[in-house]
């Protein structure tokens, strides 16, 4: 019989051994396939705003028309040419032969920039102030995102080629030239996302490595956490690309750079939990199979719960009206289900084969030493824990003030738009143009206001639109010296406007026009780039009445089914609430007076409530899971010490993983993207260190076993002895 049992146990381990084997084996395979496809995930980018909006947009119903009567696809970079002193002959003569010499310049591969021209380069136009002189190159839109030589697109090379020749046959004479307009701006952006593979990745995986070292004081356990953040995105990028490739999803660069954060910091999170539950048993187990089985048990639940509540969240994105953020919601899910795969599968495996030597030096041993012990002890979560004990309701109640407090100030958060050249937080030649352009040109030139109107309408639509605020001249021919072209019975108005056109100021000009042609005909209808732009911000402010309540409902049935109570999900449902209005008050004062940035994109509390929310309620979910868990056996009020006490370290590691890895997102230089990295950082260490540290245990606390109503934990006067949870 004994020689039996050991025969077993042997067969037992052989299993345990293959299976480990296997799933190693299979993640090398998957590593393989997906780290160079995580590279190439830029090639698949769409970062043209216009293509973002719905199609009953009334900018994009315009762009449709416009076809017929210009090329609406044409992208324009506009060289500007600008002397201080005075444009002179030789200066103009210059100007036309770098303008002809334009279409020749190689971009490799035996193709020039003649070969994605929309139409020919336009004359040179002087400034009514005679310093300057403004060109415009129009490239073929459709063809922008062609790959050239060495993965560089179209859109990059035209302007760096263009850049390159200025070099060499302007600049020597003493000109300042600018490459800029739309063409210059997005080539700029392709520079600053470019640090995406590299820079933001390898930053991310460095910050999280330094902070699981001091964490787990192991110079190996941080290197097996981060190649399960690595096998998450290698795992996600392999399904990402092929949707974004066949136009099933929309990446473009900021959702690119989420998602790498997203995936780093969420496999992290669920590896901490995993990897403390795994140690907290090895103290009372021998085999290290067994820890591991009921190790991964335990924390299957809350961490499926919370990628379950992330997924969810993101994919209520899907029912925003703009395809940049629809794009985020399948994106981030894709990633957060990378994320759950890998360090539910990869890293046990790992653990398992290293054994308890992957924790070296503090190897922990068989002394059946618990964490919950901690409870009223000199450990910091032991105090903390004793603190809510004994004042439960001050300790709420002054958290709650505190939060209350900072979230009065979110009236004051600026999120109305900001121009192009205010989403660069560095010096970027695009940007310098631009503001040149303004000082010789109309602000608005080179961009103007299309309107389409029926053709007895044009002259009225002309006089009304040169009657508003912010317009400087309007007129329906479509090149100048040319007669109105008739297309169906319409006309295209072009009106230029005194503000830059990407600008808040010139968003308002669009409205106030809009409104003025609208008693002249409904049939009118207003478009162009500054149109687009206010169409994004209206869909953006949709989107916040739509999208939000979703989430919060989302979130709402799953931490209902999670803990069988619906007491403790509004509970945990308002506390984040409270934590998210507090971030964003924190941040409006930040950003107003402490960095004095211009505003922000409308798009920003919408994401930043999603991951402030989604991801905030994760830490709430790993400490209330625990808490009903030791409520089934030692009763509520002790179970939120002990859950308080258990999950402390762990979860407050979490969170400053986490807060550090959106950190990394402020190496780019761009407004949004660092705003994002602010707000969730700060976010996520308000919620770990105030909401689920002292607000939440404090309430539940102070409710009791009410906490859990309807299910039976609510009713229970006594400690359940089983580990099978009721109701």
């Amino acid at each position: 019989m004994e020689q039996q049992q050991v025969g077993r146990r042997q067969n037992r381990r052989w299993a345990w051994r293959a299976g480990i084997a296997a799933v190693l084996i299979a993640w090398l395979v998957l590593g393989s396939l997906g780290g160079p496809t995580v590279g190439r995930l830029s090639e698949v980018q769409e970062n043209d705003n216009a293509n973002f909006l719905p199609k009953q947009a009334e900018s994009t119903l315009v762009a449709n028309e416009s076809a017929k009567f210009i090329d609406s696809k044409a992208l324009p970079y506009f060289v500007l040419i600008q002397r201080d002193s005075g444009i002179t002959p030789e200066d103009l003569t210059k100007a036309n032969a770098f303008l002809a010499q334009v279409p020749k310049l190689d971009l490799g591969n035996g193709k020039t920039i003649g070969d994605y021209l929309a139409s020919p380069a336009r004359t040179v136009v002087p400034s009514e102030d005679k310093k300057a002189l403004l060109l415009t190159v129009e490239l073929d839109g459709d063809r922008a995102d062609d790959v050239v030589t060495e993965g560089e697109t179209v859109l990059f090379a035209v302007a760096d080629q263009m850049r390159n020749e200025i070099k060499q046959s302007l600049t020597p004479t003493g000109l300042n030239v600018y490459v800029t307009g739309p063409g210059g701006v997005f080539a700029d952006f392709v520079v600053a996302f470019g640090g995406i593979d590299g820079i933001l990745l390898g930053v991310a995986l460095a910050v999280v490595f330094v902070i699981l070292l001091i964490v787990y004081r192991s110079p190996v356990l941080p290197i097996a956490v981060l190649l399960t953040a690595v096998f998450g995105l290698a795992l996600a990028a392999l399904v990402i690309y092929p949707l974004a490739e066949n136009n099933v999803i929309e990446l473009n660069g900021q959702s690119q750079g989420i998602l790498f954060i997203l995936v780093v910091g969420a496999a992290t999170d669920y590896s901490l939990l995993l990897v403390s539950r795994y140690k907290e048993e090895l103290h009372d187990y021998e085999s290290k199979y067994q820890a591991m089985r009921i190790a991964w048990r335990a924390a299957i639940e809350p961490i499926a719960a919370s990628a379950a509540t992330v997924i969810l969240g993101l994919l209520c994105l899907l029912l925003s009206q703009l395809g940049s953020t629809k794009g985020l919601g399948p994106v981030g899910a894709i990633g957060i289900a990378g994320a759950l795969v890998s360090s539910m599968t990869f890293l046990p495996a790992v653990l398992l084969a290293f054994g308890r030597r992957i924790f070296w030096p503090a190897v922990p041993r068989l002394d059946h030493l618990h964490a919950k012990d901690q409870v009223g002890g000199r450990k910091l979560w032991g105090r903390v824990s004793g603190l809510v004990g004994r004042s439960p309701r001050k300790v709420w109640a002054i958290s709650a003030l505190a939060l209350l407090a900072c979230g009065a100030f979110l009236p004051t958060f600026q999120a109305e738009g900001i121009s192009q050249d205010e989403l660069f937080l560095n010096e970027v030649e695009s940007v310098t143009g631009q503001e040149q352009l303004a000082k010789h040109f109309d602000a608005g030139a080179g961009t103007p206001v299309q309107i389409l109107t029926p053709v007895d309408q044009a002259d009225k639509v002309v006089q009304t639109a040169m009657k508003v605020d912010g317009v400087g001249t309007a007129t329906a021919s479509v090149a100048p010296g040319m007669p109105p072209k008739v297309v169906e019975g319409k006309v295209l108005v072009q009106a230029t406007l005194e503000v830059q056109a990407d600008s808040p100021e010139a968003t308002k000009v669009v409205e106030h026009l809009r409104t003025e042609l609208d008693t002249v005909s409904p049939d009118i209808l207003v478009g162009g780039n500054t149109a687009i732009n206010l169409d994004v911000l209206d869909a953006s402010n949709r989107d916040l009445r739509v999208i939000i309540p979703a989430i919060l409902a989302v979130i709402f049935v799953v931490l209902m089914l999670l803990l069988r109570s619906v007491t403790a999900a509004i509970l945990l449902v308002l506390c984040n609430v409270l934590s998210f209005a507090a971030t964003v008050g924190v941040s409006a004062l930040a950003f107003n007076h402490l960095f004095d940035f211009p505003g922000a994109d409308p798009s920003i509390p919408l994401y930043a409530f999603v991951f402030l929310v989604a991801l905030g309620i994760d830490y709430s979910i790993f400490l209330m899971t625990r808490v009903r868990e030791e409520s089934i056996e030692q009763g509520t009020r002790r179970g939120v010490l002990v859950g308080l006490a258990v999950t402390g370290g762990v979860i407050t590691s979490a969170g400053v993983v986490l807060a550090a890895t959106f950190s990394a997102l402020a190496v780019l230089p761009i407004l949004f993207l660092v705003q994002i990295a602010f707000m969730v950082a700060f976010g996520v260490l308000l919620d770990t260190t105030v909401v689920r540290s002292l607000l939440v245990p404090a309430l539940s606390y102070d409710i009791g076993r009410k906490v859990w109503w309807p299910s039976k934990l609510a009713r229970a006067e006594q400690p359940h002895r089983s580990r099978q949870g009721p109701g």
